[in-house]
């Protein structure tokens, strides 16, 4: 196998498909297209878990001209945290073993549904921890613009595929910033749902954080993919209400025209946690607010309440039980409780927390972080959108943020530092989506790297918010931007 012209899986998705469905490309040599690109450059990246050639090139061959499905053909990926029947299901761990997934997760078998072909699993932090995707069992994910440098996480392997030309889209999730984040280090654009906008079944009914998507080089890319994974499905506990149309049409409709009026939108620089923005970061941000204000929308500066005393810690005690009730359910699998050497230092140390948490303190601190939630929600009201910087730093070195080290919970505390607005729009529950606006700055130690900004919409306003990014990548694109990788 061969590897591709590198900018026929730089395409975006959709066209991909409609050179498929007209029968200019074969399915097939496109799935052959993106295992040969794997083959040539995952050695570097590190972005995949496992590769399912056979199986991939055998869904390929039934697909034909005229299948009606919108991705009919498009090769993609899973993240290795979501079941693909009878694949193994690692989440990043040594603990989990070989074990298969009993079923496809919903998102799983909503990308089959569409027409997706699955190449194979990406990579992530063990148990989908950590900003940067430095698994002990797999070792790092490198981003394809500095190999130096890590990917982000947690979809770190999802974001590599794309943004070295593996694939043209690849399935992610964000607890707290893991679709943005690297999106953010890569140049792609990372979209995170509103709660509730994608099913999280079989496995669960809601979840007060996490939420699945996709990784994508456009906006409309972002949008048609969404359309696909979003819905009801029967069990889940709540469900964010149906868009008043297709995702996409929102996207093309901002493009062409914007979002149909003028906006008024904020600018907030000051992260919701403790950390200060290096100087790119905060003119990033305001480079963007002035991009919209010559779009014709309201633009003031704002101070967002969000930077509270002790929420990274608030966080902690929602989220970590969480990741140990992962660990708990490998614990009960095996039969006997998990030793330190089972997982990593970070894990370990989570685990050992969220078993000293009494249930009732358990309870105190998650609801405490959902009237952190409704107070980030009502300042937001007033706003159609707010434009924050997504992350505080360059990508940080591979190696950095060590999640096995001697002082693991220095490394979780420095994930703070590197992607500190990413996990309040979890938080919130609303929708937000990270684009790859510009490029660092000469001055910047990560010069030429790309340089990306947040914006946050209101409850449920994935419509508005992707009406708006697509405006903005109108008016300023970033399609000729490619890692070096992507190029060879």
């Amino acid at each position: 196998m061969t590897p591709a012209a590198p900018s026929l899986l730089r395409r975006g998705a959709r066209e991909l498909a409609e050179l498929v469905r007209t029968g200019e490309l074969r399915a097939v040599d496109l799935v052959e297209a993106a295992l040969g690109r794997i083959a040539a450059l995952d050695p570097q990246v590190n972005a995949f878990v496992d590769v399912w050639a056979d199986e991939a090139l055998e869904a390929a061959a039934a697909i034909g001209p005229g299948d009606p499905r919108p991705f009919a053909g498009v090769p993609t990926a899973m993240k290795n945290n979501r079941g693909v029947a009878g694949k193994r299901l690692t989440v990043g761990s040594t603990a989990t073993g070989d074990d298969v997934a009993p079923a496809d997760h919903n998102a799983t078998r909503r990308l089959r549904d569409a027409g997706f072909v699955l190449v194979g699993s990406t990579s992530l932090p063990e148990w989908g921890i950590t900003p940067v995707t430095h698994p002990r069992r797999f070792g790092p994910t490198r981003n394809p613009w500095d190999l130096g440098r890590t990917a982000g996480g947690s979809s770190g392997g999802a974001a590599a595929a794309v943004a070295a030309g593996m694939l043209p889209v690849a399935h992610g999730n964000d607890g707290g910033g893991s679709i943005r984040i690297p999106a953010s280090c890569c140049g792609l654009v990372g979209l995170k749902p509103a709660r509730g906008r994608v099913s999280l079944a079989p496995d669960l009914g809601h979840h007060l954080l996490a939420c699945d998507g996709m990784l994508t080089r456009t906006v409309g890319d972002a949008a048609a993919t969404l359309d696909v994974l979003a819905g009801y499905e029967t069990g889940d506990a709540s469900w964010a209400p149906p868009p008043s149309g297709a995702f996409a049409a929102a996207a093309a409709r901002g493009a062409q025209d914007g979002p149909g009026r003028p906006l008024r939108i904020a600018v907030a620089t000051a992260p919701p946690l403790d950390a200060d923005p290096s100087p790119a970061d905060h003119a990033a941000a305001h480079r963007a607010g002035e991009l919209l204000a010559g779009l014709g929308h309201h633009v003031e500066v704002a101070d967002a309440p969000w930077r509270l005393p002790g929420l990274l810690d608030l966080f902690t005690a929602s989220f970590g039980p969480g990741v140990a009730s992962q660990m708990r359910v490998i614990e009960l699998r095996r039969g006997r409780d998990l030793e330190p050497g089972d997982v990593e230092a970070l894990s370990w140390e989570l685990l050992e927390q969220a078993k000293a948490l009494r249930a009732v303190d358990y309870l105190v601190a998650d609801a405490a972080i959902q009237g952190v939630g409704r107070r980030v929600v009502q300042w937001l009201a007033p706003y159609d959108a707010v434009v924050t910087p997504a992350l505080a730093t360059a990508p940080v070195p591979v190696g950095a943020l060590d999640p096995d080290g001697p002082d693991p919970m220095a490394g979780f505390r420095g994930g703070a530092d590197f992607s500190p607005y990413a996990a309040i729009a979890n938080v919130a529950g609303v929708p937000a989506i990270s684009l790859p606006l510009f490029l660092r700055p000469e001055d910047d130690d990560a010069a030429g790297l790309p340089l990306a900004v947040q914006l946050l919409g209101p409850p449920a306003g994935e419509e508005l918010l992707l009406a708006l990014a697509a405006q903005v990548e109108a008016a300023h694109p970033w399609d000729d931007r490619v890692a070096p990788l992507a190029r060879s």
